[in-house]
């Protein structure tokens, strides 16, 4: 997990240093876009100290000294190796820094607005679950009958949709769009949230999440309903399946006490993966369809507003969440299944 997270920190930090319109560039346009706010800082047109030679676009008419004043500000004084080692540093200590535009500790931002996309997260991943395997479960059950190609067919296209192409059906079908006004446009919460009775906060909340999480779960939901078929088909295949029914077991004896406990171990082992790539893949294209306040939005605006502080820093918990999410998944099929052992493979 180690080198894994430092080679994603390397590859992030290096592509930013290419990518055009840093955070100086940001406030040099701001400054050039108004007039005022340009002699403010210049000191006019007759500023004796233009930075013609600055290495910034839009820089000419600017003092040199506030181009090296804002460097300094943003930290781009130093070279960047000796940034990216002061990063790690502050880092190992979860010292994201301050983000550049919002003058607040990029700490305290990403736990403000983590709890809505772990939310939407473990809500998508929930139903997804409820949903899926008792039908991945019908349709094992009842391979190659008609059930079973229609409800294929559905999944299919439920596949090929893509998650923002949905999430925009489902606003223009059910929240104010051409058709229907059966649930909010955004947010998660109406005006006067706090002033409700539990009872109305409660309705409230699941009024607003249920379309982000139908758009959320729909890609998933059809994943797991064939992995969970083809499981539980490879099972019912295998010789002591047989076996059994030629004791004499019944059939739901045979199914519930050997094929479902034997079919469900990558199932249940898949569960937090089931939760972070849902919570990777709703998090940008969901928030910022339904507009709510997650982590990917903060990160989307943060990727825009060249805001490098919260950039990484939601870079960095995103992959250390991912990472964890992994090893979870790992040590799950250990617990599920005791005869499995990583420590005892051949290397």
């Amino acid at each position: 997990m180690i080198p894994t997270l430092l080679g994603i920190m390397i590859i992030n930090f290096a592509l930013i240093q290419f990518v055009p319109g840093g955070p100086i560039e940001q406030i040099i346009s701001q400054i050039e876009d108004g007039g005022s706010a340009t002699d403010r800082f210049a000191g006019g047109a007759d500023n004796p100290n233009p930075s013609e030679n600055s290495q910034y676009e839009g820089a000419r008419g600017l003092p040199a000294d506030f181009i090296k004043d804002l460097e300094k500000q943003f930290g781009f004084d130093k070279p960047a190796p000796e940034r990216f080692l002061l990063m790690l540093v502050n880092y190992l200590k979860f010292d994201f820094g301050e983000s550049y535009f919002r003058s607040i500790k990029v700490f305290d931002l990403i736990i403000e607005k983590m709890p809505v996309s772990i939310t939407l997260g473990l809500w998508s991943t929930l139903i997804a679950y409820l949903i899926s395997i008792p039908l991945g479960v019908r349709k094992a059950v009842r391979d190659g009958s008609r059930f079973d190609t229609l409800t294929s067919g559905l999944i299919i296209v439920a596949y090929a949709i893509p998650g923002f192409l949905f999430a925009i059906l489902l606003l223009v079908l059910f929240a104010g769009g051409s058709y229907f006004q059966w649930f909010p446009l955004r947010g998660l919460t109406s005006e006067g949230f706090e002033g409700f009775s539990l009872l109305r906060k409660i309705s409230d909340y699941l009024w607003h999440i249920t379309l982000p999480v139908i758009a959320a779960t729909i890609a998933s939901f059809a994943t797991l309903t064939l992995l969970t078929k083809n499981s539980f088909l490879d099972e019912i295949k295998k010789q002591y399946v047989i076996t059994a029914r030629s004791k004499g077991l019944s059939e739901n004896r045979v199914f519930f006490g050997h094929v479902f406990r034997n079919a469900m171990l990558i199932i249940i082992a898949g569960f937090p993966g089931a939760f972070i790539s849902i919570f990777f893949g709703s998090s940008l294209i969901i928030e910022i369809v339904f507009s709510l306040d997650g982590l990917g939005r903060l990160g989307f605006e943060a990727a825009l507003n060249r805001d490098y502080p919260v950039l990484f820093g939601t870079l960095y918990i995103f992959g250390i969440m991912g990472l964890l999410v992994g090893l979870i998944s790992d040590l799950m099929y250990i617990i599920v299944d005791p005869r499995i052992d990583f420590a005892s493979r051949d290397v």
